[in-house]
């Protein structure tokens, strides 16, 4: 069904099984629209059914799981207007957590923003890493909130961003990473240098331009039509 990840030390089985259910939803190896049994999950990661039960709530709750009655389980569909509400919230946030990277931003942060830039590079070229990518570049928007005292904006925006990061990661599985890459060494530039006056430019290039691409990815003749909500006529992006 999907790749299952170790316990880890101190994890109970209800954290465990969020956490690995979670990823594989998240890493678009559940796939949106897919049908998920507590019955084989309970089997698959080697657990009683009672927190799988819990987790599926919880998931539910986070839009991340459909509840049919007498019908069944499924992985949400990814909605465009869930895509569209973490957007703006992202393109409002990161605006501004530049504007204060520019003003002051520690030095060992400032050190953790290259190590990682320079993880991304070393993906270039190779197959099958844009879910390494994928943690990669959530960890780069993390330290930068981090280096301002604002980690929990940060996970507001991931506990918001749920559909929004799952075309992301589609969107770069069918196309290619590199363009993002350029575009967090220019954030870099920008926080090292305190270009405050280009930070507009490059929220609207590593943000809301590649939005505008995602479109093809719900159209009909898309591989991938089946993983939106075809309850809106027409995703709503910017």
């Amino acid at each position: 069904m999907f790749t299952v990840s170790a316990k880890l030390p101190g994890e109970n089985n209800r954290n465990y099984s969020y956490r690995v259910i979670k990823e594989a939803i998240m890493s678009l190896q559940l796939k949106p629209g897919q049908s998920i049994s507590e019955i084989e999950l309970a089997e698959l990661l080697q657990i009683s059914r009672t927190p799988i039960r819990e987790v599926m709530a919880k998931l539910r709750e986070e839009h991340l799981v459909d509840v049919i009655p007498q019908v069944g389980t499924y992985v949400s569909k990814i909605n465009p207007l869930l895509i569209e509400e973490a957007a703006f919230v992202r393109v409002t946030l990161e605006r501004e957590i530049l504007r204060l990277s520019c003003e002051s931003f520690p030095n060992d942060a400032l050190f953790d923003l290259k190590k990682n830039v320079a993880q991304q590079e070393m993906l270039i070229g190779q197959e099958g890493m844009e879910r390494e990518f994928h943690r990669l570049d959530k960890e780069f928007h993390c330290i930068i909130f981090r280096g301002n005292n604002k980690e929990n904006a940060w996970n507001a925006i991931m506990r918001l961003s749920t559909h929004y990061n799952r075309i992301r990661l589609l969107s770069e599985m069918e196309h290619t990473f590199e363009d993002a890459i350029v575009q967090h060494k220019k954030i870099l530039e920008i926080i090292e240098q305190q270009k405050a006056e280009e930070v507009e430019a490059v929220v609207q290039q590593h943000i809301i331009e590649p939005i505008q691409l995602w479109e093809d990815l719900t159209q009909p003749e898309s591989p991938y039509v089946d993983y939106f909500d075809r309850d809106y006529k027409k995703p709503i992006f910017y």
